[in-house]
């Protein structure tokens, strides 16, 4: 078991200020991994005095002071790759190999996009002809409070831009999972971060999270997580008109046509089920038309069987462990509410899977004969759960997929291209995925509606992070 009763503040690793610990539990057979501590109201202030008493320096640092800065940091991080990827699987249970190809190899993708924005951004230029000149400054000091599903990919995505912007942060991983902030927090100091630029304090949402969005010495709060946590920070914020940045959850539609390629179901099954379904963006929804709706769920139900659920720490392609017992609860619960709403359970339901009874293990589950205004189409599942649902026209498949709450990411199979391009204009959502073809290097990603505000990633992502300043008059 480790110890990880300490937090990073002022370029140093520090006491908490009080004893609250709190238990890290393995997910795949429900022991202590780690004890971290609890932040108290004394730590958040101490975290945020000191990002306060380093912006004045960082926020008019070089641009290449900060580009060696993040250029040491992806050195080191690719130097200790395969421990970010082992206490990612360990706290959050990612497969190990899902956590070596696509958790871990996260945070060195979100370096290199904003080394590339870093490069290539001016902070000052002149508007056209004009004596007008823009002046692009750092939005100030940021709470950055991350999630447990994709840990250290939402801590890079927040924390790179920041500061490469010229801000300085307090990060607030989720308590859940929070070894790999504390092992970035590792890399930072070792790269060479001035002191107070970057500061990390563990906590829960009700403590340290509401202290971070409340507190009259934050300038900007960039949240991922759930839309009710983002609702109540937005109010926390509100007093003193914080700038805030939101990526919420997401209900996706994947809409699948006569004409789409022979494995666009399987491909969407699989979406669906990576990462054992804990992904904002997955397609949970599959719209299918009503001529090859039969044979679709035939297809889903053969890749369902063939997916395998196992411990996080063993080698394989397979489903690892939902998070926590909270979150296998509510997963529970919402299979459930599949079957008493009478969707047609194709495969799955509730209980562990056979020889997985210690563990947070949920069965890869498939509803057919959907319709769109039961629990499962409508609420954020969050685990290995597809709803499949007929349409039989491409107007009434567009009405079902914008007919939600979200609009965060969704997906069409098609092989007209024109119809993709029709249909992928109307979808209300800030991502749409069009036959399997992933994100470049850059994107930004983030939601329409009560998926959230802004995006992460890119030049949108960077400019998150930066005020506009015009003086006129400028020669």
């Amino acid at each position: 078991m480790l110890d990880k009763r300490k937090f990073y503040i002022n370029g140093q690793w520090v006491e908490p200020s009080s004893k609250n610990d709190f238990d890290v539990i393995n997910p795949s057979d429900e022991t202590v991994c780690a004890v971290i501590s609890l932040g108290s109201q004394a730590d958040t202030d101490a975290a945020v005095a000191a990002a306060r008493s380093a912006f004045p320096s960082w926020s008019i640092s070089t641009k290449a002071d900060r580009i060696v800065l993040l250029e040491r940091l992806y050195a080191i991080y690719e130097r200790r790759m395969d421990e970010m990827a082992e206490v990612i699987s360990m706290e959050m249970g990612a497969p190990i190999d899902f956590a070596k190809s696509s958790q871990a190899p996260s945070g060195t993708e979100a370096i290199e996009d904003f080394l590339n924005q870093l490069r290539k951004f001016e902070f000052e230029k002149q508007l056209d002809d004009s004596d007008n000149q823009l002046i692009y400054e750092p939005k100030g000091v940021c709470a950055l409070i991350t999630p447990w599903n994709w840990p250290i990919s939402q801590v890079a995505l927040k924390v790179i831009p920041a500061i490469a912007a010229g801000c300085t942060v307090i990060l607030k991983p989720s308590e859940i999972a929070p070894l790999d902030s504390m092992i970035f927090a590792e890399m930072l100091e070792e790269a060479g971060c001035p002191a107070g630029v970057f500061n990390l304090v563990n906590g829960d949402g009700i403590g340290v999270g509401s202290q971070l969005t409340s507190h009259p010495d934050v300038d900007m709060v960039s949240f991922t997580g759930s839309t009710r946590a983002g609702a109540l920070i937005s109010h926390n914020a509100a007093d003193d008109f914080k700038r805030v940045g939101l990526e919420l959850g997401g209900k996706g539609a994947n809409i699948v046509f006569a004409d789409a390629d022979e494995k666009a179901v399987k491909r969407g099954v699989r979406h669906c089920f990576n990462n054992t379904g804990q992904s904002c963006n997955a397609p949970t929804r599959m719209l299918v038309e009503r001529s090859i709706y039969d044979k679709a769920v035939k297809i889903a139900k053969e890749t369902a069987i063939t997916t395998k659920t196992d411990i996080a720490s063993k080698e394989g392609r397979h489903l690892g462990p939902l998070v926590s017992q909270l979150q296998y609860d509510k997963v529970q619960t919402l299979i459930q509410a599949g079957i008493d709403e009478n969707a047609t359970l194709v495969i799955g339901g509730t209980g562990k899977p056979e020889g997985l009874e210690k563990g947070y293990f949920v069965k890869p589950t498939i509803f057919a004969d959907v319709n769109n205004e039961m629990t499962v189409a409508r609420t954020e599942i969050f685990g290995p759960v597809l709803s499949m649902i007929p349409f039989d026209t491409e107007e009434e498949a567009i009405k079902i997929a914008n007919d939600t709450p979200y609009g965060l990411e969704n997906y069409i199979q098609t092989q007209d291209q024109e119809r993709a391009k029709r249909v992928s204009k109307k979808l209300l959502s800030g991502v749409v995925e069009v036959n399997g073809k992933g994100l470049a290097l850059g994107s930004p990603f983030g939601g329409y509606k009560h998926s959230g505000i802004g995006r992460e990633g890119g030049e949108h992502g960077f400019n998150e992070f930066i005020e506009v300043k015009v003086v006129t008059g400028w020669s």
